[in-house]
């Protein structure tokens, strides 16, 4: 087998330990995603996944996010014939195939354009009218490419902590003035998570930096007209969803009960 030599830096090279993680967990028993794309994505990378950090009980939480992610997204393509999804900073996330949208779905998986090449080297198209657009989301191009015809879902994960404010907040008014309706669907840290960063082997190992913290997500809707938040769900509480690894299970609990901690990270849900 060709092995994939991966030499990505900063923000980029932490998409591994996403992809790492998802493939930790189809192996479980009990998998969450049952992503078999990532696993074999892996054994085709040439890179030291030990960088990571990554275990069983950090990939279950890994999963555990994507899973809720994928089923809000899921639930607005059912509710919403024909929409338009955009997967901002995809990297090697195989949303597109986990879910298989329905006929008729338009799906843009957009990051930067040295990603993308990975990404095609590694995983095959999913079916239907699916695109890429290689470019930076804090750009405002890009999204040039996009009709603004349709309802849409724009789906971020492992994102919005590596940009500033500002551009996080550009980010949102410039989808949410695009399209007719749609819904923000994503993942943050609280600030006291941003000050913790340098605990996260993953980031500390591959010189990225973490900028934006949400502590009160109901403050982004003062961004946009219209904008109001649907669900806020604690990090620490995605567990109770699904099952989870032992290992993991007693120290989330003891997360969920200490009021600073508990509020490290969200994943979040907008509509506008």
């Amino acid at each position: 087998m060709n092995r994939e030599r991966v030499t990505l830096t900063g923000p980029q090279e932490t998409m591994l330990a996403t992809l790492y993680s998802r493939a930790l967990d189809s192996r479980e028993r009990h998998s969450v995603l049952r992503d078999h794309w990532a696993e074999t994505a892996v054994e085709r990378i040439d890179y030291d996944f030990g960088r990571t950090g990554i275990n069983r009980a950090t990939a279950a939480g890994v999963a555990l996010r994507g899973k809720l992610l994928d089923d809000w997204t899921g639930r607005f393509l059912a509710e919403h014939p024909g929409a338009t999804v955009l997967h901002l900073a995809c990297g090697l996330d195989t949303r597109a195939h986990r879910l298989g949208p329905p006929p008729g779905t338009r799906w843009y998986d957009v990051d930067h354009p040295e990603v993308l090449d990975l990404r095609e080297r590694l995983l095959p198209p999913p079916p239907g009218e699916y695109h890429l657009i290689g470019a930076s989301v804090t750009g405002a191009a890009w999204l040039d490419e996009v009709p603004a015809d349709r309802p849409v879902a724009a789906v971020f994960e492992g994102l919005s902590m590596y940009l500033r404010e500002e551009d996080g907040k550009r980010l949102v008014q410039r989808i949410a003035a695009r399209f007719p309706s749609g819904e923000l669907l994503f993942d943050c840290y609280g600030s006291f998570g941003i000050r913790l960063q340098r605990l996260v082997p993953a980031v500390r190992n591959s010189g990225a930096t973490l900028h934006w913290g949400i502590d009160d997500p109901y403050e982004l809707e003062s961004w946009h007209d219209g904008l109001r938040c649907l669900d806020a769900v604690r990090s620490v509480d995605t567990p109770r969803l699904v099952d989870f690894p032992v290992p993991g299970r007693w120290s989330l609990w003891m997360m969920s009960h200490l009021p600073r901690v508990r509020d490290v990270g969200r994943i979040l849900r907008y509509a506008f």
